[in-house]
């Protein structure tokens, strides 16, 4: 199921949020995003009434009734949903209004009026934005007028298209794997590099072979070819990628080791993570090799060199 971006309003009763997310509604609509709107109760309400065909139903002992026509489809249960019952029945929408569930950990935006005499239902620091009338409020986060709807909506737009840029996150801010089934399966490269600077000492004695260790530059990398291949379970959201190939150069230039790893796939997703962790992997092995005779070598400029394939294009970094 795709991840549906969701925004709470938490308010006091009274405060007016039901009119803060009827306008916000409106204005989302103008924008041509579908919208869904969750809303808690604390009170008795009743959908179908004495007569309708509903109402025998569910007289008659039915658990759940559903009726659909060609305008619209109403779903009736007896009985209470909890809040993620309720969003795991939402599709086909763009984004999830939920008024209430003020206790609940989604992103939350606090509403406050003046004349209601209450403040917010929780610390500033709670929200991601606040809706107020209240004067001498002092606060970094984005805060808005009751009547600035134009205001809101910019700030929920920017928040949903942040949500597509950043698609490890949901937004709720908790982290996801990206689905790819979807993509097309493309030839994928890509180069990174990064070093080891040693003293003129450490140098010598990788370059002479005289690490008791070994031969520091064959150990990095075997290490880094297998640093590649176990990146998916180094990297939390990395998916699990068939590599074709994996070439790692390690060259010696001037009190440094130079590391450079290029990866391939036929896949669906990119192999930027699979080559720089083949870097960083060959860069821990060196200090590892040398860390008897030195403690103070820096491993530095691990970086994405290029890549290539994917629906956001070619990448070569500007090097100096």
């Amino acid at each position: 199921m795709a991840h549906i971006p969701i925004f709470a309003f938490s308010a006091f009763s009274g405060t007016g949020k039901t009119t803060v997310i009827e306008k916000l509604v409106v204005a989302l609509n103008a924008k041509e995003l579908r919208v869904a709107v969750i809303k808690h109760d604390g009170h008795r309400f009743e959908i179908d009434h004495e007569g309708k065909d509903s109402w025998r139903f569910t007289k008659a002992g039915a658990a759940i009734s559903m009726i659909s026509s060609a305008e619209k489809t109403a779903y009736i249960e007896q009985g209470s949903l909890r809040l993620d019952q309720l969003i795991a029945m939402v599709h086909g929408v763009d984004v999830i209004l939920v008024e209430g569930w003020k206790n609940n950990d989604l992103p939350q935006i606090g509403i406050a009026r003046n004349a209601t005499g209450k403040g917010f239902t929780a610390p500033l620091e709670h929200f991601m934005a606040i809706v107020t009338d209240i004067e001498g409020i002092e606060t970094e986060i984005p805060r808005f007028t009751l009547e600035d709807t134009k205001g809101l909506t910019e700030f929920i737009m920017s928040k949903l298209q942040s949500t597509k840029d950043f698609t490890h996150f949901g937004a709720d801010g908790r982290a996801k794997m990206v689905d790819v089934g979807e993509k097309t399966t493309t030839c994928r490269t890509a180069v990174a590099a990064g070093r080891v600077n040693v003293s003129p000492e450490t140098f010598a004695l990788i370059k002479s072979g005289g690490m008791k260790k070994g031969d520091v530059l064959s150990v990095a990398q075997i290490a880094g070819v297998m640093g590649a291949k176990r990146t998916p379970d180094l990297i939390p959201m990395c998916h699990p990628i068939l590599i074709d190939g994996i070439a790692l150069r390690l060259s010696l230039h001037e009190n440094a080791v130079e590391i450079e790893a290029t990866v391939r796939c036929d896949g669906r997703t990119g192999v930027e993570m699979e080559a720089l962790t083949a870097v960083s992997v060959a860069a821990l092995t060196v200090y590892d090799m040398c860390k008897a005779v030195q403690k103070d070598i820096t491993i530095t400029d691990i970086r994405l060199i290029q890549k290539t394939g994917g629906i956001h294009g070619d990448f070569h970094r500007k090097e100096d």
